[in-house]
């Protein structure tokens, strides 16, 4: 069983749903919430429950799920823009839409199953399910990251990320235009108290902080470069949200259709035509820099936005 125990309270919007449903969100979906519930992970007012229990509102939910299978990659041949590499390293561009590792819902076609075509020895670096991976991008956000190649590097360049001895740069498109030209978000960062498939700021959570510079604005646009000084889960995504400025494009932290209702109409059909541009969030690593575990020296890498990012920018007429 996994450690992350869930509680939750059924509201009015549960009343006569059976548990199975009410529970696919948590789950991922609802036959993975019924095989959650006849697992017996699953208890409703301290008792066992049926997938088919109909609830009312006040109930409460307790959900301990199970530990997910482990899914081990495999070399798969697939395309990698390395833009350094050395016996110790690997430095490349991750393309948006590409996972970083394995996980629910997607077993092959990741970064780390493209580094075993690439590196065969890097399986053995890290963890058996995401091998040579120090720090992770979301699926959809593109750009510089590195990967280690020795289980000694994993190891110094994972302290370096743990101490904030990185340098981070980011490029993001966010909704609407920011009060002053630099600013910061320090807010805690956990588990979304009732979609535990988002993060969100919330009391108790870990430490996290994001700043952010003003680089251009538009009339309901803003393009900025921001600096994460933590690492959390959807860090720059959540604080954005939080500070009422989601990145344009974001469906999960309501940067996509929700922000158009309070457009006029001749803004909001020029807001439809750049989603249509970018079918992802619009944010890009941009810049990386570390010290190298090895050699000791300093180095420091930059990608280019993909072409989706680009477009979007020419169409507002921002240059990087």
């Amino acid at each position: 069983m996994s450690e992350e125990r869930i509680e939750v309270e059924v509201g009015e919007d549960g009343l006569g749903v059976r548990l199975d449903v009410y529970l696919a969100g948590i789950a991922g979906s609802r036959s993975a919430a019924r095989r959650w519930i006849l697992k017996g992970c699953v208890e409703v007012e301290g008792r066992k429950a049926k997938p088919g229990l109909q609830l009312v509102p006040g109930m409460r939910i307790r959900v301990l799920p199970p530990e997910p299978e482990p899914l081990l990659p495999y070399p798969e041949e697939l395309p990698l823009d390395i833009l350094f590499e050395d016996q110790y390293i690997i430095v490349l561009n991750k393309s948006p839409g590409i996972p970083v590792h394995p996980g629910a819902g997607r077993k092959e076609g990741t970064l780390v199953h493209a580094l075993l075509a690439h590196c065969a020895n890097i399986s053995e670096v890290g963890e058996p399910t995401r091998p040579g991976v120090v720090h992770r991008l979301d699926k959809d956000t593109s750009g510089v990251m590195v990967v280690a190649k020795t289980e000694q590097t994993h190891r110094m360049l994972s302290e370096g990320w743990k101490e904030g001895k990185v340098f981070k740069r980011y490029l993001a498109v966010v909704w609407g235009r920011l009060p002053q030209r630099r600013g910061y978000v320090d807010a805690p960062i956990g588990r979304h108290p009732r979609d535990r498939k988002r993060m969100a700021v919330v009391e108790g959570g870990r430490p996290a902080r994001t700043e952010y510079e003003v680089l251009e604005e538009s009339r309901f646009l803003s393009l900025l470069a921001v600096y994460p000084k933590t690492g959390r889960t959807h860090q720059i995504r959540v604080h954005m949200s939080h500070l009422g400025h989601p990145v344009f494009g974001d469906p999960k932290y309501g940067g996509r259709t929700k922000r158009l209702g309070g457009l006029p109409p001749r803004e909001r059909r020029r807001a439809e035509e750049l989603l249509d541009i970018v079918p992802r969030q619009a944010l890009h690593s941009e810049v990386l820099g570390f010290v190298h575990p090895v050699t000791g020296g300093y180095m420091e890498f930059r990608a280019e936005p993909p072409e989706d990012m680009r477009k979007l920018l020419e169409e507002l007429g921002w240059g990087t």
